[in-house]
């Protein structure tokens, strides 16, 4: 059992390094320890939560959708992720899977880089209509995509 671990958290850095060269281009990377440290906050999320993630979880694509964001710098990039991939799992089971994976990344994403503007405490008291919101809409602004008022 501990080796799969040790080699599903082997692959884990090995995905990350490989998304490394895509922040980098936003001015953001992370170090092998910083890598590792995700991985295993990854473990202790999905243990906290009660999840399993298949294929290496949730950073990949969390490094794809918010590695060109204004709102986050190189020195917080590490902790953002962490913080990130923590209220991803708990998103999940809050709104009891109702919301794909990608789905509710894009959803974080717009709230993030829109209405939260870059504020991770405004995204964690997110509530579950918020996010659904934020995934019909297109800015995360809180504005009905169509303009219905």
């Amino acid at each position: 059992m501990l080796s799969l671990q040790k080699a599903q958290a082997l692959a884990a850095v090995a995905e990350l390094r490989r998304r490394n060269a895509l922040s980098e281009r936003y001015g953001l990377s992370l170090t092998e320890n910083q890598m590792l440290s995700l991985v295993r906050a990854q473990g202790e999320a999905l243990r906290a939560t009660g999840r399993v993630a298949p294929g290496g979880g949730v950073l990949p694509k969390l490094v794809n959708a918010f590695c060109d964001s204004p709102f986050i710098a190189r020195e917080d990039y590490c902790q953002t992720l962490a913080a990130l991939q923590d209220l991803f799992y708990t998103f999940k089971n809050e709104l009891a899977d109702a919301l794909s994976d990608d789905e509710l990344i894009q959803a974080m994403e717009r709230l993030y880089n829109g209405r939260a503007q870059g504020s991770l405490e405004y995204l964690e008291n997110a509530t579950n209509g918020d996010l659904y919101h934020a995934w019909r809409d297109d800015d995360g602004n809180g504005e009905e995509p169509y303009g219905d008022d």
